[in-house]
């Protein structure tokens, strides 16, 4: 049975106390300054997980708030009434709903034969949260269909594939598919319970990007790549092409295909394509975001660079930096994480016409091992 709750004088469940201990959780400093951007992530910081918000300043970067996690997070969500959703990273068991001005804290654990796959997102409505998950019985994906209030599972979809992972609501309609229609993406890699995150039997893989019913879970699309070795695993939407940008991760058995293999593929609500002409990046995509003005980032770790394409998947170039990683986007600007934070973050706007490299504001910082995801959270 899934289990939510808190401790009225800690707003922390039982279970997680005793995995975080009774340290303090939350670190409270000022907000910060109206010119400042707020990021929400997820980073760890030695031996410990946390979530929190980094303020992008100048010159400079900075922790504002952060709350410390059982397990490493991964997916992030920010609802409108300032609260934070975080999942924890697949194969996870936890589920949090955070406000980083109050510190209070919703905790919820999923069923012992059901796994969190790293990614949660909030209907408009605020009613209801989809979240990816895989069956560990059958290795079978699966939507959980939740109540918001109290972060329970109402209902559960297939996935019609294995190893969902990243999930997104269509902002507006795409060719036949309406505003609101849910993208998930099948990673397509098998593995087992007792495995965790362990691969196996790749010769298997069935990667592919569905369209779900966002009322019923009724499969309304699904496509595959050709390269049956290409997963599908990260999404970003391009409001001004109306084209949804995949991220890829290969799993050639080979290292020379794995080496050449692309890292982005599109979607125009007809067909679903790799992007071609790329240079060699390690077949490695860790993180995509939709640029100001059309087209794709894809961070690139594995080859220290940050990737750009048109909004149709066409070559743009590639940008030197070290441990490229997490990516966010807003208006008319963006930001680039380095999983390591003493590599320096970097925020752009659109067309590059203006890049910056902010250093953290003290060296305890740069030790810092960010996700790579993030997002914003005031601009």
């Amino acid at each position: 049975m899934e289990t939510s709750g808190r401790l009225p004088d800690t707003g922390m469940s039982r279970r997680t106390l005793l995995a975080l201990g009774t340290g303090a959780l939350l670190l409270p400093t000022a907000r910060a300054a109206q010119n400042h951007t707020l990021l929400l992530a997820a980073w760890q910081d030695r031996d410990d997980q946390h979530i929190g918000l980094l303020a992008m300043g100048q010159t400079t970067w900075s922790v504002q708030q952060s709350l410390k996690v059982p397990t490493r997070a991964h997916g992030l969500c920010r609802e409108a009434d300032g609260h934070v959703l975080a999942v924890a990273r697949r194969p996870g068991d936890w589920l949090l709903r955070w406000h980083p001005d109050t510190g209070h804290t919703q905790w919820h654990w999923i069923d012992t034969d059901r796994r969190f796959n790293g990614h949660v997102i909030a209907s408009l409505d605020a009613q209801t949260l989809w979240t990816t998950e895989t069956d560990l019985d059958s290795a079978q994906g699966l939507l959980g269909v939740r109540d918001a209030r109290t972060l329970e599972k109402t209902e559960e979809w297939p996935t019609h594939g294995m190893d969902p992972h990243q999930l997104l609501a269509l902002p507006k309609a795409v060719g036949s598919f309406a505003a609101g229609t849910l993208m998930v993406a099948n990673g397509g890699i098998p593995t087992l319970p007792e495995t965790g995150r362990s691969k196996r039997e790749l010769g298997r893989m069935d990667s592919s990007l569905v369209a779900l019913h966002p009322a019923t879970g009724a499969l309304l699309g699904q496509w595959r790549l050709a390269d049956p070795y290409l997963s599908i695993r990260h999404l970003a939407f391009d409001a001004s092409s109306g084209t949804l940008g995949i991220a890829l991760q290969a799993e050639h058995p080979d290292k020379t295909g794995q080496t050449a293999a692309p890292v982005l593929a599109v979607w125009d609500g007809r067909t679903l394509k790799a992007a071609g002409d790329q240079p060699a990046l390690a077949g490695y995509g860790g993180d995509i975001c939709a640029l100001p003005g059309g087209g794709f980032a894809v961070s690139c770790p594995r080859k220290n660079m940050l990737a750009l394409f048109e909004a149709n998947g066409a070559w743009r170039h590639a940008i030197v930096h070290r441990d490229a990683y997490a990516l966010a986007s807003a208006s008319d600007r963006w930001w680039l994480a380095s999983s390591r934070a003493e590599a320096g973050l970097m925020h752009a706007r659109s067309g590059l016409s203006t890049t910056l490299t902010l250093q953290p504001e003290t060296p305890a910082m740069g030790a810092l091992q960010i996700d790579n995801h993030w997002l914003p959270f005031t601009v």
